[in-house]
C-alpha cells in the first residue's frame, strides 16, 4: 500500500492526559492498546479499513508491547484467530466489513461461541448499512442472537466508544463469551476528541510468553457432547452473568426528560440522528438536553429485563428506535413488558419504516407520530416548519432542474486497468452474441453500471466462478466469470477454481491481477509485486511474488492459461475470443495484469514533483481528439467510459453534434486510442507528451517538427 499512515501511528502513542482527536475508528484502535490486547487480526473491508491498515503500519511501535498484528486472507481465518483466547488469558480483537463478513466468519464464531472465552475477545464489525453503504442490507443482529454473542453499539461519541471497547472485554471476561461491536458508517468516521490513556503491554505477548502449552480439557472443545452443556451455560450461565454486568458497569445510558409519561428506547449508534430528530421537532437542544427521557442502548444484546422494566414502568407509552428488520429488539421488549405485566404502550416499526436508513427526517416523521398520539398538547410547530422548508426545498429543486437529474452510478477510476478488460468483452460480444457473465464483489463489479452494463449475478467475494457452476451446462455458449485478485485469494481458489477442476468444468474465468485487494484500500495481497527496495531488503528474487496465481493454478493442475496486458484491448479481445471458442473442455483462465492506477499515481506523483523540483526532464503522457476528424458518433465513450473522455460543443459552426475530448484528468492509459483501433472506429486520438524541463534534443526535434508540419500545411 503506497498510502501512509504516519500521523495515525503517532495518535497511537498518546499517553496519560493527552488528547487524541480523530475519527471514530482510531479510536477504536487507540482504545485496543489502552485495553492490553495480545493479537489483532481481520480482514479489511469498509468502514473499518483503516483499523487494520493503520495496525499493519505499525508493526515496529506494537512490536515493542508484544501485539501481534495479522492481515488475514478472509473473515473466516480472522474469527478463528480467536480461538487463542479460548485456552488462555490473552485478549485478542478481530474486524470485518459486515453483514458480508460475518457471512463468512459464521462457521468459526459458531464455534467459538460454544465453548466460549477465558481471555477477552471483541469482535468490531463494521455495520455497513444505509445510504451509504456498499452491500446487502442485512443485519449484525442475527447472528449474535443465534450463536448467544453479545453484541454492543455505542453511541457515536469518541469518549464512549473508547470506554464501550474496554468495556467490551471485560464483558467478554466477565461472562466467558466474545463481544461484537458494530460500528455504523457514521460512527466510524465520526470526529472527535477523547482524553487517553497510556497503552497496556499484554502480560503473555510476543515479548512475554506463555511457557507451557494450556492443558488439555475436552469441555473446551465444540464437539458433543460438550456441546450440550455448552448450550445450557449459555443461557443459564453466561447470559445472566452478561446483563449483571451490564447493569452494574452502567453500559447502556439513561438521559432523563420533563416528558416522563413517555420515553424512546434508542439503539446506542442511532443516538446522534435521533437526538437531532428531537431538535428538530424542538424537544431538545444541541447539547444533548431532551424533553423525552432516553434509554440509549449502547448494549443491544443482550437486553437486561429488569433494565427495560424500570424505564417503562411509570410510562403510557414507549417508541423503540431501531434499525433496520426484522424488529428484534422491540420483539423483545414487548415479551419482557408482557411477561412483567406492565401495560406500557409499545411502538416500533407501526411508526417507523420496516426497513431502510433511519435518517434525521424519517426519524422526525415517526416521533412526531408518537408524540402526537400521546403528548397531544405538545408543540409540533417546528417539526412541521421543518417538514415544510423540506418539501420547499424539492419543489425548487424540480423547478429548477425541469427535467429529473440524469443517474450518475459509480465508476471506474480514471485510468483503472480493468476497464479495458469489459470494454474487450463487450467487443466480443459484438462478434458471437450475449454472454452470461458471473460477476463478483470488487472494483470490476462497476462494469455492472453503464456503459457496459455487464453482469448477471453477485453471489459473494469470490464466489462468480461457483455462480456459473450449473449455467455452464445448460448454456450454449460457455459463461464467463469475472473475479479479482483478491477474490481468488480470499475465497474464489477454494470455491471456484477446485471446484470447477473436480467436477470437470468448462468454463472461463478471468482474474483481474491488479495486485492489490483494490476495493477495500489498496491492500497487499500475496500475489501483489514486491518494489524493488522491498526484495532487496528480503533477498527475494524479481519475480518470487509475481507469478504466484499462474504457478498456483499450475500446480492445481489448470491446463489452459493465457495472461494478457489490460491496455491491450485488442489482445484481451483475441484471447476471450479463443477461450470461448477453444476445443479444450476444462476450465480455461485469462488472466489481466495491470497495475491498479490509484496505487500507482501514488507512487508516481511524488516521483515526478521531485525530479520538477530537482529541475530534471519530466514526461507526462495525455491523450487528446482531433476534432476535425471525430465523426460524433461516440462509440469511443460507449466502448470505454473513461471519465474524463467526455463531449463539448464542436468550434465548427457547421457541426451540430458536439465532438468528444480529452479533459486534463487524462493519466495517460491510452485506453481511448487502443478502443478505437480494437474497434475500427476513426482515427481522431492523438497522444502528447508534455515535457517539463526539456533537454536540448526535445528543443531540437520540437523545431524540426514544427519546421516540417508548417510545409505541409496550406498557405
Amino acid at each position: 500500500m503506497e498510502r501512509s499512515f504516519r500521523q495515525e501511528i503517532e495518535a497511537l502513542k498518546l499517553g496519560d492526559g493527552e488528547t487524541f482527536h480523530g475519527e471514530g475508528i482510531l479510536a477504536v484502535t487507540k482504545a485496543l492498546l489502552q485495553s492490553g490486547v495480545t493479537y489483532v487480526g481481520g480482514y479489511q473491508g469498509s468502514p473499518i479499513s483503516h483499523l487494520l491498515d493503520v495496525m499493519v503500519q505499525a508493526r515496529p511501535y506494537l512490536d515493542e508491547l508484544g501485539v501481534h498484528v495479522e492481515a488475514c486472507t478472509n473473515e473466516s481465518s480472522a474469527a478463528a484467530m480467536l480461538g487463542a483466547s479460548i485456552m488462555y488469558p490473552v485478549r485478542g480483537a478481530v474486524t470485518w466489513k459486515s453483514v458480508v463478513g460475518t457471512n463468512v466468519a459464521s462457521d468459526a464464531l459458531s464455534n467459538l461461541a460454544s465453548p466460549g472465552v477465558m481471555g477477552g475477545a471483541l469482535i468490531v464489525v463494521g455495520e455497513d448499512y444505509g445510504e451509504g453503504a456498499s452491500v446487502i442490507q442485512e443485519r449484525t443482529h442475527a447472528f449474535a442472537m443465534k450463536s448467544a454473542l453479545w453484541l454492543m453499539d455505542p453511541r457515536p461519541h469518541l469518549p464512549t466508544i473508547v470506554r464501550m471497547v474496554e468495556e467490551g472485554f471485560r464483558l467478554s471476561e466477565a461472562s466467558n463469551t466474545p463481544v461484537m461491536m458494530e460500528l455504523r458508517i457514521r460512527a466510524c468516521h465520526v470526529r472527535g476528541s477523547f482524553e487517553a490513556r497510556d497503552n497496556i503491554a499484554p502480560a503473555i505477548s510476543g515479548r512475554a510468553l506463555q511457557q507451557e502449552a494450556a492443558s488439555f480439557s475436552y469441555d473446551r472443545l465444540a464437539h458433543p457432547p460438550a456441546t450440550f452443556r455448552h448450550e445450557k451455560l449459555k443461557y443459564e450461565v453466561r447470559m445472566p452473568a452478561a446483563q449483571q454486568y451490564i447493569e452494574d458497569a452502567g453500559l447502556n445510558e439513561w438521559f432523563d426528560g420533563r416528558h416522563r409519561s413517555v420515553g424512546l428506547i434508542v439503539q446506542g449508534g442511532l443516538y446522534n440522528a435521533t437526538l437531532r430528530a428531537l431538535q428538530q421537532a424542538g424537544l431538545a437542544d444541541a447539547h444533548g438536553h431532551t424533553d423525552i427521557p432516553l434509554l440509549v442502548l449502547n448494549v443491544v444484546y443482550p437486553l437486561v429485563p429488569a433494565q427495560i422494566e424500570r424505564f417503562c414502568a411509570d410510562k403510557t407509552a414507549v417508541l423503540v428506535v431501531e434499525e433496520g428488520q426484522p424488529e428484534f429488539i422491540e420483539q423483545d421488549i414487548a415479551t419482557r413488558l408482557g411477561r412483567a405485566g406492565l401495560s406500557t404502550r409499545l411502538h416500533g416499526k407501526d411508526l417507523l419504516p420496516m426497513g431502510g436508513e433511519y435518517t434525521t427526517e424519517v426519524l422526525l416523521q415517526g416521533i412526531s407520530a408518537f408524540v402526537d398520539r400521546h403528548l397531544p398538547q405538545t408543540d409540533l410547530a417546528p417539526a412541521r416548519r421543518y417538514a415544510q422548508e423540506l418539501a420547499e426545498v424539492r419543489r425548487q429543486a424540480r423547478e429548477l432542474l425541469a427535467d429529473p437529474v440524469p443517474a450518475r452510478p459509480p465508476n471506474f477510476c480514471t485510468g483503472c486497468p480493468e476497464r479495458p478488460v469489459f470494454a474487450a468483452i463487450k467487443l466480443v460480444e459484438r462478434d458471437v452474441g450475449r454472454l452470461h457473465i458471473s460477476t463478483d464483489i470488487g472494483c470490476h463489479s462497476f462494469a455492472t453500471f453503464e456503459p457496459f452494463s455487464l453482469g448477471n449475478s453477485i453471489l459473494g467475494y469470490g464466489m462468480s466462478m461457483a455462480s456459473s457452476a450449473a449455467v455452464k451446462n445448460f448454456s450454449a455458449r460457455r459463461p464467463v466469470a469475472i473475479m479479482g485478485d483478491g477474490g481468488f485469494w480470499h475465497n474464489g481458489l477454494l470455491s471456484g477454481v477446485s471446484s470447477a477442476l473436480l467436477n470437470q468444468g468448462d468454463g472461463v474465468l478471468v482474474i483481474m491481477k491488479n495486485g492489490y485487494t483494490s476495493a477495500t484500500g489498496t491492500q497487499e495481497t500475496i500475489s501483489t509485486p514486491a518494489s524493488e527496495a522491498k526484495r532487496v531488503a528480503e533477498g527475494s528474487s524479481a519475480t518470487a511474488g509475481e507469478m504466484t496465481i499462474e504457478n498456483t493454478l499450475r500446480g492445481m493442475g489448470v491446463k489452459w492459461i493465457r495472461t494478457v496486458h489490460n491496455y491491450r484491448v485488442s489482445r484481451v479481445r483475441d484471447v476471450l475470443r479463443e477461450a470461448l471458442g477453444s476445443p479444450f473442455n476444462g476450465l480455461k483462465v485469462v488472466i489481466a495484469e495491470g497495475e491498479c492506477q490509484l496505487e500507482r499515481q501514488r507512487r508516481l506523483k511524488p516521483i515526478r514533483a521531485e525530479r520538477l523540483r530537482q529541475g530534471l526532464r519530466t514526461v507526462r503522457v495525455r491523450y487528446g481528439v482531433d476534432e476535425d476528424t471525430c465523426t460524433g458518433d461516440h462509440s469511443c465513450i460507449r466502448l470505454s467510459g473513461c471519465p474524463t473522455l467526455t463531449v463539448r460543443p464542436s468550434t465548427d459552426p457547421l457541426r451540430r453534434e458536439p465532438v468528444a475530448h480529452v479533459t486534463n484528468g487524462c493519466v495517460g492509459c491510452g485506453l481511448c486510442g487502443e478502443v478505437a483501433d480494437a474497434a475500427v472506429l476513426c482515427p481522431s486520438f492523438h497522444r502528447i507528451d508534455v515535457i517539463a524541463h526539456p533537454s536540448w534534443w526535445d528543443r531540437l526535434t520540437d523545431r524540426l517538427n514544427r519546421f516540417f508540419i508548417g510545409l505541409l500545411q496550406p498557405a
